[in-house]
């Protein structure tokens, strides 16, 4: 009887349906590489050494999978010199990415198809308008081209601007806009005074 109980549970449960596979769990990224033909060495910016300058360059590609490619390649001379995007995953090639920082209208970012974790969909985007200036404060040779970043990340990346205009001069344009301001007032409350008056007689001359 045990013996048959036994039997009929297991052909129950091999008839049931077969547990959900989980999902397997994508690597996070632990390292952002970045080379090209113009650096004489590879860098790699790590998460636990350079963390803001790593989350913001993490945030300048992790939007490109889900998005569907936005503008087109450009003629070579077009494009400016090119930089590969690596991302990491302790040490291991996660996403591939080709930048042109430089690229006439606005900076491009491109996906092969081929890419590290498996076959997608080569394409071509508009990179963030940070991502230039990102590179450059990685240390890619680039020239300064964004002032959007504030903070101090990565010893200096962002600075904020200190005005050069003197102090005296905004003072003076200030008490030029003041007199004609206080002139056109008095102006106009001339105007009102008379109309003022005016009216006062015509209501007089009625009466």
């Amino acid at each position: 009887m045990a013996v048959a109980l036994v039997a009929a549970l297991g052909l129950a449960l091999g008839a049931g349906p077969v547990a959900a596979q989980a999902k397997p769990r994508t690597p996070k990224p632990t390292a952002v590489e970045i080379t090209g033909k113009t650096m004489p060495n590879k860098i790699v910016v790590q998460q636990q050494t350079r963390p803001d300058l790593f989350q913001q360059l993490i945030n300048s590609f992790s939007w490109v999978p889900h998005a569907t490619p936005s503008t087109y390649a450009l003629k070579s001379k077009a494009l400016g010199p090119l930089f590969t995007v690596t991302i990491l995953s302790r040490n291991a090639p996660q996403a591939v990415y080709d930048v042109y920082p430089l690229a006439t209208g606005w900076p491009r970012i491109h996906r092969k198809a081929a890419q590290p974790t498996g076959k997608t969909t080569d394409g071509w985007y508009y990179a963030t308008e940070i991502l230039p200036e990102l590179l450059r404060v990685s240390g890619a040779p680039l020239p300064r081209s964004s002032d959007l970043l504030v903070g101090g990340i990565g010893g200096g990346l962002g600075e904020e601007k200190v005005s050069d205009v003197d102090p005296a001069l905004n003072l003076n344009q200030f008490l030029d806009e003041f007199r004609r301001l206080f002139l056109l007032n008095g102006a106009v409350l001339v105007v009102i005074l008379f109309g003022l008056a005016g009216i006062a007689y015509l209501i007089r001359r009625r009466v």
